[in-house]
């Protein structure tokens, strides 16, 4: 039997399978096509998974494969945008990294870590009981069954595994469709200083938002490069075949449709098309069979898809991991649906708002916009923006500890220890639970000896400590926290066993 069964290797698969070899647990991976696919998807990977990718020691090599120059610190949001440039620190970070490219580097990794990945096997079929999960798999040479502790369906918004499942999926369709391009634009069409267009015989287009009678179109111009970003919305019930690729002819076509002019196109890289779904499983768990990525959540707008799948994939992994290795305490699985449905909903939240800024096309709308972007100019709002669209501003419920930084992410602390200067991130590359004492507080290493089997244990300095010391959990967040001077072996103890099980050495 094999411990753990994924299905689909795109990024939430592949990032869950990585996860798992690195809590010593053993994942078969099944992708039903035989090969990978170059249609365009997604462009970019941004939010709070740089950071985890960072923690891991993986941001670099990700960054090294980046298919562009680095963006500027500005997102759409809804037909407006969130401009970050004014900000030394902004909350929202992007890489310009081409999913079939982010693919080819989560595929590597897994591969690197041992993980079973099979090309070219599809389920046909999922049946479970109180100990196990089937699957029927057609492959290369033929039908085979397998069995597994647990499954998990990371086969996208058509999912097979959570129809099987009979995981309800509610949501709506939007009847629009959004086509992007990045393209290169040939004469007479010249760009300006700014990023605005002239187009001889129709006059200067600016970049940003254009909205029409007709739908919407968008323009942006990447620093230094000759690379036009294209992007309209119009409403339109056409059904489309994904695995039919955009031409530069439907993109200009929509362009035409939608500004009245016809840009001419050069050379086109991404064409890509898609229509906007909001739609979230009623639950990520089933018995022994779980959802993540598209396959548990659609959101209506983009560039927030593959960081909630992908931060799916690191929730879930050490505590299946701890599951399937005998030490997980009780309730331990069912925290993932709760944390990861929560931050699900928030994701829904600002793309479902995404759609009401950018649908309405009467003097309100342009009102309720023209007041947002306002908003938009002050800090504090721009700063909270950043962190929802992010998804850095979960803070996970924490039972038994009310200081300020459980449940939240851990910041990257700069710390002095005995072998010299470390950080926070550095600590966090095995994926393993940390119990870092900041206050050389004996009591507390005391409390956590019984753990030592499953738990890092560091002790170091931190200017401006923030506890005396903190719990970290695998994906990063503050599982505990203890306050300057308080007395917390008691409630240290109560917390490890409540996360990471009951403590097996003396």
């Amino acid at each position: 039997m094999t411990d753990v069964i994924i299905v689909g290797a795109g990024p939430t698969g592949l990032m869950l399978a990585a996860e798992l070899r690195l809590a010593g647990v053993r994942p078969v991976v099944l992708e039903r096509r035989p090969e990978r696919r170059d249609v365009p998807k997604a462009s970019g990977l941004g939010g709070q998974i740089l950071e985890l990718l960072r923690y891991r020691g993986l941001l670099e090599r990700f960054r090294a494969a980046c298919t562009g120059p680095m963006p500027a610190p500005i997102f759409p949001f809804g037909g407006v945008h969130l401009d970050f440039t004014r900000l030394a620190d902004p909350p929202l970070h992007a890489l310009p990294l081409a999913q079939s490219r982010l693919e080819r580097l989560l595929d590597e990794r897994a591969r690197e870590l041992g993980v079973d990945l099979r090309l070219g096997h599809e389920v046909t079929g999922v049946s479970q009981d109180d100990d196990a999960v089937t699957l029927g798999v057609r492959g290369p040479d033929g039908p085979y069954r397998l069995t597994a502790r647990y499954l998990v369906g990371c086969d996208g918004a058509r999912s097979r595994v959570r129809e099987q499942a009979g995981i309800p999926f509610p949501g709506v369709t939007y009847p629009e469709v959004n086509r992007l391009g990045q393209v290169t634009l040939a004469p007479p069409v010249s760009v300006l200083d700014g990023g605005d267009l002239d187009v001889p015989g129709f006059g200067v287009i600016k970049a940003g938002f254009t909205r029409t009678d007709r739908g919407l179109f968008g323009l942006g111009v990447s620093p230094g490069s000759d690379l036009v970003s294209l992007y309209t919305i119009e409403d339109e019930s056409t059904e489309y075949d994904d695995d039919v690729p955009m031409t530069p002819d439907e993109l200009q076509g929509s362009v035409h449709r939608v500004l009245g002019v016809r840009l001419p196109v050069a050379e086109a890289g991404r064409l890509s098309r898609f229509t906007f779904k909001s739609r979230q499983a009623e639950r990520y768990r089933h018995g022994r069979i779980l959802l993540a990525g598209d396959a548990a959540h659609l959101f209506p707008a983009t560039g927030v898809a593959l960081n909630a799948g992908m931060l799916d994939a690191v929730n879930l992994a050490w505590k299946l991991a701890a599951d399937v290795r005998g030490h997980a305490p009780d309730g331990l699985l069912d925290t993932y649906h709760r944390e990861r449905h929560l931050a699900g909903a928030r994701t829904l939240l600002h793309t479902r708002a995404q759609v009401a800024l950018r649908r309405g096309h009467d003097p309100a709308a342009d009102a309720l916009r023209e007041v947002f972007q306002e908003l938009l100019a002050d800090e504090q709002p721009l700063r909270r923006m950043g962190a929802l669209v992010a998804g850095a501003d979960l803070r996970h419920p924490t039972p038994g500890c009310d200081h300020p930084l459980a449940g939240t992410f851990a910041p990257d602390l700069t710390l002095h220890t005995d072998h010299g200067v470390t950080g926070v991130a550095e600590l966090m590359r095995a994926a393993r639970p940390v119990f870092l004492d900041l206050a050389d507080r004996a009591d507390l290493r005391e409390a956590v000896r019984g753990w030592r089997d499953r738990v890092d244990v560091h002790t170091a300095k931190t200017d401006g400590r923030p506890a005396d010391a903190l719990l970290v959990r695998p994906d990063g967040h503050i599982a505990w926290a203890a306050s300057i001077g308080e007395p917390a072996g008691t409630a240290l103890r109560d917390a490890l066993t409540r996360w990471f099980g009951a403590g097996s050495l003396s």
